[in-house]
Formats: C-alpha cells, structure tokens, sequence
C-alpha cells in the first residue's frame, strides 16, 4: 500500500509540477522535439498538455540545447538547463527529473507530486494528466503511468523455437475470457516526488496504470513514426472540425496566391498574356477580416502583375517575385512587430513548407500537397480558388469576436 497521505482540500493542494525531458542529441530523428505534428512542435504540444491540466501547476524544460530552450518558453514553460553529464545517449530521464527538482526549489516548496512527460507522445490529453495526478494525490498510487490495454498474443524465440508468452499455444481463450493486460505508452509518469527522490526510478511503491486512448497513445521514434503521427494529427484536428470548428486566434494572415487565391490554373493567350481564377466570396472574406482588423498579406513566388493587382483589389499588401518566401515572412514579421506563434499561414504546395514551420497556425487547403497537409495544424474544407480564403477568414473572424466579447 502507499503511505501517501490523505488527499489535500482545493485550497491548500499540495504542489505539483510537470518535468519534460529535451535534449538536443535525439538519435533516431534529428532534434525530434522540434519537429512539428499538426502544426506545433513536439515540444510546445507536450508542454501545452500540462498546461491545459487543471492539476499541474508549473511545467519545467530541461534541456542542453539552446533551439530547445528557446521553444521552451515560447510554449510558456520554464527552462533548467540539462549539464552534458546527464545529457548524453545513456542518461535516464529520471537523472534529468531529479536535477531538475534540484534546480527549482527556489521556486517554491518542494513538489509533492512531479510528473514525467515525454515529448515523444504527441497526443496527450490533459484530462489524462489530470486523472493520473489525482490518484497520486488521494493516496491511491506512488506512482500512475499512461497505459492502454492490451490484447496481443507475444511470442519469443527459445532454446526451441518460438514460446508464447502471454499465453499457452495450445489453448487459445476469447479475448474476454483472458485477463487485463497494459502497453505502457510512455507518454506520462505522476510519481509522489519524495519516493522517486529515495528510490531514484519512475516505479516504486504501489503502481496504477492510467488509461488512455488507444488513438492517444502513439509514440514516436522514427522516422516512419513521426510520418504516420502527422497523418494522424490530420485526422484528430478533422474530428475536431466535426465536433466544432476550431477558433484561429491570430493577429495576422499570410497567404499564398497561386492554389490559394487562385485555383492554381492559367489561362495562356495567343499573345503569351496569363490570366488567373479567383473567387468573389473569398474577396468578401478579405474585406470582413479588413473591418474586423486583422493584419494581412500574400506572399508569393509569382512574378506576374495579376498578384499585386489582386491585392490592390482586396486593399491588402502584397509581396510577390520571391525565391525564398521564408526569408520573405521572417523579414516582413520581424518588420510589423508580429509574434510567429500568432500568426496564420495558408499554402497549398511545397515551396510554402518554410513558411507553414515558422507560424503557430499553418494551414492548408483542401487540395494542398500531401506534405503540406502533413504539416498543416488545420486544412480547410475548400480549395484554393474556390472559398478557401473565405473559409479561413471566417475562422480567424470568429475567434476575434470572441476575443473581444472576453474583453468587454
């Protein structure tokens, strides 16, 4: 049994924080906790699971690496800087707990409650975390990791041949005839802090798994990994759609203009003059995202007069003839004061990845490039030329209203 004590009143809850282990020499994807799924890093979304826990009160980022340290407080966490010592391939994510715990002590009293959460699991739900702590803090467990059940049969090679693990060969029970089994997924560990301190390990004392769901549970340590987890970002964020569109809470869209503003078709006449198709309703977008005071701009790799004569028609700027569109965006941001985090991006092709990876919300049409759309926090119902303009700025307009009725 554990020896926690009784669980604490709302009001004098003891401490508990959330400790993220970063560091830059990840071996099987190059600095993986910057790589971004579904539009944010691997990082900034750990770090907002715990910060959308109502249970969590400080989240931590120890890292040896400066990028990492960088993204760390963009996403609102604190950073402990990781020595080399405990920084390499060999060390365990516990050393990095234990000198974080070290280091914030100043911070305040000791944490009764500290949770492990790795980057790797992109899909954390914060009520998850919250459930795991509070069965840490009534005294239940020492310990509650994330875990789904399992229901495989495992085999292993022996002496002769291969064995089954789990189970007899010869007798194969109905999966409800056969007892509970766990995968743990390696997402997060709530362990009462004063037991991981004298055991120096994430298992001791008395051990519940949490469950979570299956769709959660993915973890990522390849390549292969990190492909599928942003496919499957694709397909939770249009869950998400279903059950209420998303609020795109920005203070300025960039857009491309061929296959966004336009279809991506041209129409060439004899005499060697292009023209381009556009929708009216995406023009009326423009024009309430204008009144609404949102901060707006296409950015292109068009050289043809038509992108700045369409941007004099919706009384937007525009930036166009650029080979490096990415250098383009940093430029004009750094120009207009803007926050990458708050700012959206629409594109619909390869030459737009740049861009879609230095905002907070990349977007992408409904007819994008799949690299586009793997990338993409969001992807839009419409087509470039047909609404999709419209449809994001209705969006962004929703979220502005909403803003200003908080203020009011």
């Amino acid at each position: 049994m554990s020896d926690a004590p009784p669980a604490q009143t709302a009001q004098n809850r003891p401490r508990v924080v959330a400790v993220i282990p970063a560091r830059g020499g990840s071996q099987g994807v190059k600095l993986k906790n910057l790589e971004p799924v579904g539009g944010r890093t691997l990082l900034m979304r750990a770090v907002t699971a715990c910060r959308q826990s109502e249970l969590i009160d400080e989240v931590y980022v120890s890292s040896d690496h400066a990028g990492i340290q960088e993204e760390a407080r963009r996403a609102g966490a604190k950073v402990v800087v990781r020595p080399s010592a405990i920084s390499g391939n060999t060390a365990s994510s516990e050393s990095a707990v234990l000198h974080a715990i070290n280091e914030i002590q100043g911070d305040g009293p000791a944490p009764e409650v500290t949770v492990l959460v790795q980057c790797t699991s992109p899909f954390m739900n914060p009520a998850d975390l919250d459930a795991a702590v509070g069965r840490v803090l009534a005294g239940e467990a020492d310990c509650a990791f994330s875990a789904v059940e399992n229901h495989g049969f495992l085999w292993k090679y022996g002496p002769d041949g291969l064995i089954g693990i789990n189970h007899d060969p010869g007798f194969r029970p109905r999966r409800q005839d056969r007892d509970t089994e766990f995968r743990e997924t390696g997402a997060f560990y709530a362990m009462r802090t004063d037991g991981l301190r004298r055991h120096g390990r994430r298992f001791f004392g008395t051990l519940v798994a949490q469950r979570v769901n299956e769709a959660h549970a993915m973890e990522i340590d390849t390549p292969d990994d990190l492909h599928i987890a942003r496919l499957r970002a694709a397909v939770l964020e249009e869950q998400e759609r279903i059950d209420g569109l998303p609020l795109i809470d920005v203070d300025a869209l960039v857009m491309d203009f061929d296959g966004v503003h336009t279809d991506d078709s041209a129409v060439l006449t004899q005499e060697g003059l292009e023209s381009v198709r556009v929708s009216r309703e995406d023009g009326m977008g423009i024009k309430l995202a204008r009144q609404a005071g949102l901060k707006m701009l296409i950015l292109s790799t068009e050289v043809n007069p038509v992108v700045a004569a369409r941007g004099a028609k919706l009384q937007i700027p525009v930036i166009h003839g650029q080979s490096d569109k990415a250098q383009a965006l940093k430029e004009w941001l750094a120009a207009e004061g803007l926050d990458p985090a708050r700012v959206a991006y629409v594109g619909n092709d390869v030459n737009d990845l740049g861009c879609l990876r230095m905002v907070g919300w990349p977007i992408a049409v409904a007819n994008a490039h799949a690299d586009v759309m793997a990338l993409a926090r969001l992807t839009l119902t419409k087509s470039g030329g047909h609404g999709a303009v419209r449809e994001v700025c209705e969006l962004v307009i929703s979220a502005i209203n909403e803003r200003e009725a908080d203020q009011a």
